[in-house]
């Protein structure tokens, strides 16, 4: 009777140190199947900055809502003053008198404003480079802004601004052409000057000259002013009968030189060709805005230190990659060992069936740990879907969160194609990253964001989001996961790929690397397929993922587990209060995921400097 009494008091003393800070206590999650323990729920602390970040969130959205043209002048200077007005706001909140939580989000909300107005300051930079390029750029813009803005419109007037809008691209595509042509040799002084005739209607444009990255940026704006033009046009065309007898001739011709003059900077200067995949070109940023995003991400690294930080785990991998392949008979040579692994794949329309399984076993795995708390409906509600042959070519991989996004071959692609998405989604691979992308990764990871201090979704970042991923992929190695060679392997060649990824990823932006060489690299170094490779590259470098998102996996990743070490490794919590409480805090740097749970008392004028 006094064991069982002291039982009850030990679980209360803990389940109340833990709702101290957030914690899910040691029993589980639900009061049932689906339904958490409300008591729980309506006594968790909360940050005191909660309904002004749910304000901010609002207003930001309902903001961009309505100031939607991409590359605006008038936006950027709109959303000076917005994020100005925040900052300015912000200063007037007591930090002193907040409590842990309001301190943190007080000092992300204050570094994000600051963020912001930065990244503004580069949209304007990188613009003002091609300003050259596209000198008609705010015409355009103008002409959906002042509809958006519901300004009278005078259908003749705008037929003339049209028309004087597409002589201006029709000049720039003229001087662009002429700056591709070789210069004209010297004459000697001694000849006779030509008779320069009457004078010329209208003085030919002076030559543009550019490089193949200012290009390619200008090729990319002026897609988005063609969106931007049709939008406009639709919205009056037919509705106002005026408008459409005065404007479709303009408008169709404008339309023309827009498409005829992207192809020119595309075909001409960046080198893309009719039939054949794009080729990779992205935009580098260099060493000052590396520095900057990695301050704002909370990494007290220079790009240098992080790559060497990237070669010492790559040298780790190919260490315990000749051990596999050792072990499998291959001896020392194990690109052969990862070939004999790349061809242990399932056959075509199989792969559902293996997600399908894979995903149970890591479940199952970690909750005989008890190592994270996992919730009935987050078990229930994950789903399969594959990925479009399309999609593939900048994914050749898993896509996750509730739905994981399949690749594998079909029946329109070539027999290469094919191949090369069988090896490279092989039964070990997958094996390697469904629980990355499912649970207790990405799927986990967003059914807990969607529940928890659901206020910090504007502080998202990579490095929690993709580290939290790669981090489990560690634990999961010293849990022993991969019983056997070939399951090690396929953890092996995954570790590697985000070791290269930083490796190629800043050597790009820091523009000691090309594209190809970041292919090369991928294919040699880690033995990727080659058109894996090339989806990898092109993924990492079109334009919809930042600069730093390919390098969070393994920072972010290394952050965590000298977390795990500070707090589970010195019995300070077990792995599934970390791992719980991590989830509740929701996507934050990790550098204040530590702060929180180590109990730190952070400033007001916090800088980062954790070397983890």
């Amino acid at each position: 009777m006094k064991s069982a009494f002291l039982r009850i008091v030990i679980l209360f003393i803990i389940t109340t140190a833990c709702a101290a800070i957030g914690l899910p206590g040691a029993q589980n999650d639900s009061g049932g199947n689906y339904v958490p323990v409300l008591a729980e729920l309506s006594g968790m602390p909360q940050s005191e900055m909660r309904e002004i970040l749910q304000r901010y969130a609002s207003d930001r959205a309902g903001f961009f809502r309505f100031w939607n043209v991409d590359f605006s002048k008038s936006r950027r200077e709109r959303a000076r003053a917005f994020y100005g007005e925040w900052r300015s706001a912000l200063e007037q909140v007591r930090f002193d008198a907040l409590g842990p939580d309001g301190r943190i989000d007080h000092i992300l909300f204050r570094n994000r404003l600051a963020n912001e107005i930065r990244q503004l300051d580069r949209e304007a930079r990188l613009l003002a480079e091609a300003a050259a390029l596209i000198p008609f750029l705010d015409a355009i813009i103008e002409l959906q802004e002042s509809r958006r803005s519901m300004k009278p419109l005078v259908p003749s007037k705008a037929a003339a601004r049209v028309t004087e809008i597409d002589r201006m691209v029709k000049n720039t595509h003229k001087a662009v052409e002429a700056g591709l042509k070789p210069p004209e040799p010297a004459k000697k002084e001694t000849e006779p000057k030509p008779d320069p005739g009457p004078p010329a209607a209208e003085k030919e444009p002076a030559p543009i000259k550019t490089t193949i990255n200012i290009a390619y940026r200008a090729s990319k704006v002026v897609d988005s002013l063609e969106r931007t033009l049709k939008q406009w046009f639709d919205y009056y065309n037919g509705y106002d009968p005026q408008f459409t007898w005065w404007v479709a001739d303009p408008n169709a011709k404008l339309t023309e030189s827009l498409k005829a003059y992207r192809k020119l900077l595309r075909e001409k200067i960046v080198g893309f060709k009719e039939g054949q995949d794009d080729p990779i070109v992205g935009d580098p940023i260099g060493k000052d805005e590396l520095l900057a995003d990695l301050a704002f991400e909370m990494i007290p690294y220079t790009p240098e230190e992080l790559v060497e930080i990237a070669n010492r785990e790559f040298a780790w991998c190919e260490r315990e990659m000749l051990r596999a392949s050792r072990e499998l008979g291959h001896g020392d040579d194990w690109k052969a060992a990862l070939e004999h692994v790349k061809n242990l794949h399932v056959e075509a329309g199989k792969q559902p069936d293996l997600i399908r399984d894979q995903a149970l076993e890591a479940i199952a795995f970690l909750e005989t740990r008890d190592l994270v708390t996992i919730p009935q409906l987050a078990k229930d509600i994950w789903r399969i879907e594959m990925m479009s042959p399309e999609r593939q070519k900048v994914n050749p991989f898993f896509l996750g969160g509730e739905v994981i996004q399949v690749s594998f071959p079909t029946h329109t692609m070539t027999h290469e194609e094919k191949m090369m998405s069988m090896r490279g989604n092989n039964i070990h691979f997958s094996r390697a990253t469904v629980q990355h992308e499912l649970i207790p990764g990405h799927h986990l990871q967003g059914f807990m964001n969607q529940r928890y201090n659901t206020h910090r979704s504007v502080f998202a970042t990579p490095f929690w989001t993709e580290g939290w991923a790669l981090y489990w992929e560690m634990l999961l190695w010293d849990l022993d996961f991969p019983e056997t060679p070939e399951n090690r392997i396929g953890m092996l060649f995954w570790r590697m790929h985000r070791c290269a990824r930083i490796i190629f990823s800043l050597g790009f932006h820091l523009g000691t690397m090309t594209p190809q060489q970041c292919i090369d690299f991928l294919v040699e170094r880690v033995g990727h397929e080659r058109k894996n490779a090339e989806g990898e590259v092109r993924r990492s470098f079109e334009g919809t993922y930042p600069p730093l998102y390919q390098i969070a996996y393994m920072i972010g990743g290394l952050q965590f587990r000298a977390l795990h070490a500070e707090t589970v490794g010195a019995g300070r919590m077990t792995n599934r209060e970390f791992h719980d409480a991590i989830l509740r805090m929701n996507r934050i740097p990790v550098e204040m995921v530590r702060a929180r749970l180590l109990g730190q008392s952070l400033p007001r004028d916090f800088r980062s400097s954790w070397r983890f």
